[in-house]
């Protein structure tokens, strides 16, 4: 198995998080792609990736392609002779990417496929309200996420678990089930499933924009918590508040919990000394977490310091 060369192709640091399950399990490593350094931050220094960091501490070769189709890359990455390519938060690669290794390039994917396509699987599990997800490896072929599935773990989802909670959790369990597929690879027990035989469920699981991350105060309370924590902690929940000068704030919201008490639908926000509530239609909303547009994060009992509910109310867009 040792002998399986192996190159990896990400970038964040869920990427890396599987890097180390690969290398920690004694597998040949013989490569990493990842994206060019970019200029970040006020000063625009040159910032690499997690990805890279990690190739650049172990001592692995790191190629960075501008363009996927570059002959020059092309040639670098076949002049590494990979057996097979792994692929976990990357870009869509090109048909001479990803069919160049023999045993085949391989994807994993933070859903159970066939649900859950796309590019924010992680979030929309949670803002869909489901109870478990898992994660899957599979063949790329010429579509985004529809290739054959080599292996499956599902996971839970805890009633108040956020996105970055679940992706942290996601870490290990995909790691574990990328060295378990490159292990049925070397040993020739790989036995593809069509995504097709797996399920009727293909919820999709597009990206996020400001126009899908807004709070619908008018929902039912579930559907509102279930929005918050899906995308706490990023890209986050907002709304929009008015202060009693008339100023609009847009507010992030990172964490909420439904309240035992009964709501009057007036979606005014109400508090006591340390709790900030929003009155919906079924039950109050507690608001835990928040961040008003030009000031730090910060819990309710911090902010009621020095704000009054009374002061401000919810604007809708």
């Amino acid at each position: 198995m040792d002998s399986l060369r192996i190159v990896f192709m990400g970038t964040p640091h869920f990427s890396v998080g599987i890097l180390q399950a690969i290398k920690g399990s004694g597998m040949n490593l013989v490569g990493i792609v990842t994206v060019a350094d970019k200029p970040a931050g006020r000063g625009q220094v040159m910032h690499e990736s997690p990805v890279k960091q990690f190739a650049m501490e172990n001592n692995i070769p790191v190629l960075q392609p501008l363009k996927l189709k570059d002959s020059e890359f092309l040639s670098d990455l076949e002049a590494l002779q990979a057996d097979v390519f792994v692929v976990v938060a990357f870009r869509m690669l090109p048909a001479e990417v990803w069919k160049m290794p023999k045993r085949g390039t391989f994807n994993l994917h933070a859903s159970l496929l066939p649900d859950y396509r796309g590019a924010a699987p992680i979030n929309w599990s949670i803002i869909n309200g489901d109870r478990k997800t898992g994660v899957s490896t599979f063949f790329i072929d010429e579509a985004i996420d529809t290739g054959n599935v080599i292996g499956q773990t599902e996971i839970p989802i805890a009633e108040n678990e956020s996105a970055g909670e679940l992706h942290d959790r996601m870490i290990q369990v995909g790691g574990d089930l990328v060295v378990e597929t490159l292990q049925r690879i070397a040993n020739n027990e790989v036995n593809p499933i069509p995504q097709t035989e797996l399920g009727t469920s293909m919820r999709p699981a597009p990206k996020l924009f400001k126009e899908n991350t807004q709070i619908d105060w008018n929902a039912k309370p579930e559907t509102i918590h279930n929005l918050i924590r899906g995308l706490n902690p990023y890209p986050a929940a907002w709304t929009t508040w008015k202060n009693s000068k008339g100023e609009l704030k847009n507010v992030k919201v990172f964490k909420t919990l439904i309240s035992d008490q009964t709501g009057s639908g007036s979606l005014q926000l109400s508090s006591t000394k340390t709790q900030l509530f929003v009155d919906t239609n079924e039950k109050q909303v507690e608001i835990v977490e928040f961040q008003v547009e030009g000031k730090k994060k910060m819990t309710a009992k911090e902010w009621l310091v020095g704000n009054s509910s009374s002061d401000w109310s919810i604007i809708f867009n």
